[in-house]
């Protein structure tokens, strides 16, 4: 069994270093328009939400720094990117350490006169250690910090929306901000019934997830299901696993009998395929995590996101319940 973590991570490390080398396109829409307000978003999340608001309004663009398909931990930002920053009338960020690569860009802008907002930390994070993981050995592995994934619970994007819509009112004078900032708000808490909807037929005792890394605490909190345990350790896709981990893990998801690993679209998914080459019988489910997806994905807004993976979480989980003895 260790001989075969050992070469899964061989697979992680060349995986790594091509994520390394991937463009940083700069994302959709403007930095400026109509002589309404400019805003810059850091992630396609929170530029699809920022957007919605803003479209509502009719005032302005928004302009998303990652392309579709960037992984947030990773993306960095070019001069060109920083100066936009510096120009907006309002930065949109996630914060608590998910842009890794965008750290001392934001800092540069910042000190260039950017007015930043971080939502993450005003949507009640949770320490990660709250999302810890019981592993076989009985030890709890859990991460230093807030976890920075708060997308991933529908509601805490739906109050997000309303937090957009009043900075923007605030800075512009302009309430119709305000207003459509509760319309977003609004429309999402009714997608969050939607997801609740479309994971109910999940039994209760097949809501467990194994997952590329330790992305969904949120979702499992908000949504009623157990993360069994994450095949990149920590809440980054940049850290590694040692050998000891990816064992452990492969002999969790054997004895846990799951039948899907959920990988996340904007990481490689090398080492997930590995192991499920290793475990057997188990399929890989790819879910939108870190970006939104592709036009005509049926994941390119925020809604169509997380109706998506709701869906195929629903279908991986449930399927294997109507199969089981």
């Amino acid at each position: 069994m260790l001989r075969s973590a050992q070469r899964v991570l061989a697979v992680l490390a060349s995986g790594a270093l091509l994520a390394g080398c991937a463009a940083t396109d700069v994302g959709s829409g403007p930095a400026s328009g109509d002589g309404g307000v400019a805003v810059i978003a850091t992630t396609t999340v929170w530029g699809d939400i920022a957007r919605q608001v803003v479209d509502c309004a009719g005032i302005g663009s928004v302009r998303t720094l990652m392309p579709v398909g960037a992984d947030p931990h990773d993306f960095t930002a070019s001069s060109k990117d920083v100066v936009a920053m510096a120009g907006a009338d309002l930065v949109i960020t996630n914060g608590l350490g998910l842009e890794e690569g965008l750290a001392d860009s934001l800092d540069a802008a910042q000190k260039d006169g950017a007015t930043v907002l971080e939502l993450a930390p005003q949507l009640d994070p949770v320490p990660f250690g709250d999302h810890a993981h019981d592993h076989e050995d009985g030890a709890v592995h859990a991460h230093d910090g807030d976890d920075p994934h708060v997308w991933m619970d529908v509601s805490r994007v739906a109050a997000a929306a309303t937090i957009i819509g009043d900075r923007l009112a605030e800075q512009t004078g302009k309430q119709d901000f305000a207003r459509c900032g509760t319309e977003v708000s609004d429309s999402l808490k009714s997608l969050n019934d939607e997801v609740v909807r479309i994971l109910s037929v999940v039994p209760a005792d097949r809501r467990i997830l194994v997952t590329d890394h330790d992305a969904f605490g949120y979702f499992s909190d908000a949504y009623g299901f157990e993360v069994a345990g994450v095949v990149i350790p920590g809440g980054s896709t940049l850290a590694q696993p040692s050998s000891a981990e990816m064992a452990q893990l492969t002999a969790t998801v054997k004895d846990a009998g799951v039948p899907a690993i959920f990988a996340n679209t904007a990481n490689p998914q090398a080492l997930v395929d590995a192991l499920a080459a290793e475990v057997g019988d188990i399929q890989v489910v790819d879910l939108y995590v870190g970006s939104l997806g592709p036009a005509d994905s049926g994941a390119d807004t925020y809604q169509g996101m997380m109706r998506t993976n709701a869906q195929r979480i629903a279908d991986a989980l449930s399927a294997s319940a109507q199969t089981a003895p």
